[in-house]
């Protein structure tokens, strides 16, 4: 990274002196004996601060590299899962391009910004349309304009925005960063080069958590770390948001206080509440499950969601599994609009009910 740095001719003096300052939209590493890490969220302390950090998607960052290494950035649009990296790997390119000049020459926004068509006329034109200055860093004289989450910008801002980076290609870089790339208008998904941020796979994500937890002198078992590896579902952001939350509630991070604290159920109970459904009477799995989720303080969408996933692990015929996933499905999609738990609990054992029909009657 250091051969990198010095092709851009960054004054690494200058940069320090910078990263002393802590500013909006980039991320200081402090001592951790200071007060003010305690209060840091980690996502931000132990945000990637150059692309060689960047967890995964190595592929995707060497290509950015080489690119902006050799002076052809494109403009961008990355999009994906939340907690994959993207927002980190654009910050991590600015620094390399501008170091101590980061702030003068980018401009972000995010969903906490009104980015309706006035702010693209205005705000984001003036900005693009301004001489630069590169004070030095000849190399990095184009400016760059992140805007995070633009799946939220209304179509008429997405319009007004295609011609703003028509105008301004020689001056400006546009980096478009997104959840959903179908709600990006054709036309400014032709004018970007599109990367597509996946999950991050379960290795990176332990290798990340391994050093905030050994930086941070966490006592962390391996059960522990699977529990976190497994609840994140590829998510680095919620990866390390449930190990700060599970440390301020419990010196030793363990399994069960990893479920604890996010009110997840335990693989165990997963387990007995399945064989609940497919072993019991309506009445008895009814009351049993209605039992442990007032106990422990379960939601049923998360109880619908952990059978899911176990039903596809035990052999059962395709013919039969089938049906009982694709009710799981609708009971799981009439949760989320708020439909009455005990009905939907009913329809979760009736589901299972006729599924241990279909099971008697195969083997028979």
């Amino acid at each position: 990274m250091a051969e990198a740095i010095a092709l851009m001719d960054i004054d690494e003096e200058e940069n320090q002196n910078h990263l002393s300052k802590p500013n909006k939209g980039e991320n200081v590493v402090v001592p951790a004996t200071t007060p003010a890490s305690k209060a840091t969220p980690w996502v931000e302390k132990y945000r990637p601060q150059s692309l060689a950090d960047v967890a995964a998607h190595r592929d995707i960052v060497d290509t950015i590299d080489r690119l902006t290494s050799e002076n052809r950035l494109p403009h961008l649009l990355l999009y994906g899962p939340p907690g994959t990296g993207k927002t980190s790997t654009i910050l991590a390119v600015a620094r390399k391009l501008y170091g101590a000049q980061y702030h003068n020459m980018i401009l972000e926004l995010n969903a906490s910004d009104d980015r309706g068509i006035d702010v693209v006329r205005k705000q984001i034109q003036d900005f693009a349309s301004t001489q630069s200055f590169s004070f030095g860093y000849a190399k990095a004289s184009v400016k760059l304009v992140l805007l995070d989450e633009a799946d939220a910008m209304t179509k008429d801002a997405q319009f007004a925005l295609r011609r703003v980076i028509e105008k301004y290609t020689k001056s400006t870089r546009f980096a478009l960063i997104c959840n959903h790339v179908n709600k990006i208008i054709p036309a400014l998904q032709s004018r970007c080069t599109r990367f597509r941020f996946a999950p991050l796979d379960p290795m990176h994500v332990g290798e990340r958590l391994k050093h905030v937890i050994e930086a941070e002198g966490l006592d962390v078992p391996e059960s522990g770390l699977e529990a976190l590896k497994r609840l994140s579902n590829g998510d680095m952001r919620k990866a390390l948001n449930i190990l700060q939350s599970t440390h301020m509630a419990s010196q030793q991070i363990t399994e069960e206080t990893v479920y604890l604290c996010t009110g997840n159920p335990l693989p165990q109970d997963v387990q007995q509440i399945t064989h609940w459904l497919l072993n019991e009477s309506f009445a008895e799995s009814y009351k049993r499950i209605s039992e442990i989720k007032t106990r422990k303080g379960l939601a049923l969408v998360d109880i619908v969601r952990e059978v899911t996933m176990f039903v596809f692990k035990i052999k059962m015929q395709s013919d039969i599994r089938v049906p009982l996933i694709n009710d799981l499905a609708d009971i799981e999609y009439r949760l989320s609009f708020g439909c009455n738990d005990k009905l939907q609990l009913g329809s979760l054992i009736a589901s299972f009910t006729r599924t241990r029909s279909a099971l008697v009657a195969a083997a028979n």
